[in-house]
């Protein structure tokens, strides 16, 4: 200390050092940690939930023929139905494992509700299934048309994006990749 100056002045000037030095760690090291964290979590939290949406339109598409854009009916239908219970609860009785289609979310639960939207921006999971359709000519043996048949198929196909980017399971246009998520 130089002679003359009070002693609180550098106490003070200490005492500014230390804590620009904290906000400085803090804004440098600590706030982009927490963001990197939280972000992994919404990424494997959304990846989790589009996996179930998958299992989920498995058992809709064994049960129905088909596969559903149709939310509300999709989460229904899991909470509501015996054989998605039965496939649950089941045990496989060569492994003696679970047979239960669906995976625990990052809670370690399985909650149904949670399939709605994804966890980052509370957006809806946007669903889409396939619309096809086949035109058939009847021709008589003189070459006049007589009909023209049209058949229309919807669900054979479907689509599931996460409205956070975080990937997609499915697609409109590929039976190869039907079931196949971007992530894997």
């Amino acid at each position: 200390m130089i002679k003359g100056e009070p002693w609180y002045i550098h106490f003070v000037l200490y005492a500014i050092i230390a804590v620009l030095a904290f906000v400085l760690i803090k804004v440098a090291y600590l706030d982009p940690n927490e963001v990197i964290e939280k972000e992994k979590y919404f990424k494997q939290e959304s990846r989790l939930r589009m996996s179930n949406l998958r299992s989920a339109e498995r058992l809709w598409q064994t049960k129905f023929g088909k596969f559903t854009d149709n939310l509300d009916s999709l989460i229904t239908f899991i909470k509501t139905d015996k054989s998605v219970k039965q496939a649950m609860e089941g045990i496989d009785t060569v492994t003696k494992k679970s047979t239960n289609p669906f995976v625990n979310l990052s809670s370690g639960l399985f909650e149904p509700d949670s399939l709605f939207f994804s966890p980052k921006s509370r957006m809806k999971f946007l669903v889409q299934v396939d619309t096809s359709e086949v035109a058939d000519t009847v021709i008589d043996r003189r070459g006049r048309i007589i009909k023209i048949d049209r058949m229309r198929t919807i669900g054979q196909r479907y689509f599931i994006s996460c409205p956070d980017g975080y990937g997609t399971i499915g697609d409109l246009r590929s039976d190869a990749m039907k079931n196949t998520a971007s992530w894997e």
